[in-house]
């Protein structure tokens, strides 16, 4: 049944990419564009909604941060969150991420957990708390791949999951002091009044397929790019971007305009965590296996470091390889005489142990690096850690966002 749900998924994103040919694939691709008019005019009227105050927005009395995309996946969310939580957790505050944990395992019973009163915390009203800051109270298989790996690269910052973010949040500044709340994966969710949006736009691949879901993979149309505060252009080759800015301005004349690059760090053993200079995989034989939105680009980055990427091996999304999955990989990578397998960071948190560990087996380390407004983002850490008094009142304000 995983193999079929994984098969099916896979076919899914080579339709919507145009990879998949054929008259299915046709008609599927017609069926879809249908669907994404439905879906075009759900999300604007759930906007609306808010808008207009149909739908009310809750608010935390703290600063609320929301880091998100138009497009699904493959923006580079994820170092951004933590580049953000980090800065800002140098600087003083006080920083909790809340996380949907897309594709985590339910609690067998929620955490068991104290107020300030020593009352314990009813399990309707608890979160999933994967990091206290102190402490990682989880793993990646009931956190999730991104919130594991924020938690284990961030101490000092705490990181609660729950696809109701009001009450994650509500925890977080009760019960782990927050005074910073980063909402990870956030621009859609606005149940939780945002004071600040991030939004992340890649600079190769903009807006996707240019079509809604389920068609293409945009979340909204482009023109809601009016509601965001900055714009981070991710994974910039150094090339112009002038034209992606003219096109962005179309939709938002006022939001300040960051370009960064996600580059690779170094390599770390999955099992053994021993760092590798980036000239190792030169003139490598590798193998690559990797679950994410857009496996091309790690390939690629790869192969721009020197490896000779001989075997590649995709998956869905999120996939959770299994022993048996990763064993028979290992085998082919034996018998082509591989030197060594490389994955991505938020693959191996989430890598099973191999049978037997025939060849060694890397993650790829990637950071953002700030290319072109620098004095941008740090003038944002400083809004963000030293709010001015009329912060709070403007919060507060529906009109003050362009829903």
């Amino acid at each position: 049944m995983k193999e079929w749900i994984e098969e099916i998924e896979r076919w899914g994103a080579d339709v919507i990419f145009g990879r998949a040919k054929g008259f299915r694939a046709a008609l599927m691709r017609f069926l879809m564009r249908a669907l994404s008019g439905i879906f075009r005019i759900l999300v604007q009227a759930r906007l609306w909604r808010y808008r207009s105050g149909w739908k009310p927005q809750h608010y935390l009395c703290t600063q609320v941060v929301a880091i998100g995309n138009i497009t699904v996946g493959g923006t580079g969310k994820t170092p951004v969150v933590e580049l953000l939580a980090r800065s800002l957790r140098d600087r003083g505050r006080n920083v909790a991420i809340l996380s949907r944990g897309y594709k985590s395992r339910k609690l067998d019973k929620p955490q068991n957990w104290r107020d300030t009163n020593g009352m314990t915390i009813p399990g309707e009203r608890m979160p999933k708390v994967v990091s206290t800051g102190s402490a990682l109270l989880l793993d990646s298989k009931f956190a999730g791949d991104e919130p594991f790996m924020l938690a284990r690269n961030l101490a000092g910052v705490s990181v609660v999951v729950d696809k109701n973010r009001v009450k994650s949040g509500r925890f977080a500044v009760e019960n782990l002091n927050a005074d910073t709340l980063l909402l990870d994966d956030g621009m859609q969710y606005l149940d939780l009044a945002h004071g600040i949006d991030i939004v992340l736009v890649d600079a190769g691949s903009p807006f996707g397929t240019e079509a809604l879901l389920p068609r293409g993979t945009l979340r909204e149309p482009p023109k809601n790019l009016r509601r965001a505060s900055y714009i981070l252009l991710t994974k910039c080759n150094g090339r112009s971007n002038e034209d992606l800015v003219k096109r962005i301005r179309r939709y938002n004349c006022t939001a300040e305009i960051i370009e960064c690059t996600h580059g690779p760090i170094h390599l770390e053993n999955v099992f053994t965590h021993e760092r590798k200079a980036l000239d190792f995989l030169q003139d490598k034989w590798v193998g690559a296996i990797s679950a994410i939105a857009v496996p091309e680009a790690f390939e690629g980055a790869l192969e721009k470091l020197g490896a000779r990427v001989e075997i590649r091996r995709r998956f869905s999304d999120h996939f959770r390889f299994s022993r048996k999955e990763v064993d028979v990989f290992m085998q082919r990578c034996v018998e082509r005489d591989m030197q060594l397998i490389v994955t991505t960071e938020k693959d191996a948190v989430r890598f099973p142990n191999p049978t037997s560990i025939d060849v060694p087996v890397y993650f790829l380390r990637i950071e953002v690096e700030i290319l072109k407004g620098r004095d941008i983002w740090e003038d944002l850490i400083d809004r963000l850690c030293h709010p001015q008094p009329v912060f709070e009142s403007v919060l507060r304000n529906r009109h003050a966002y362009r829903l």
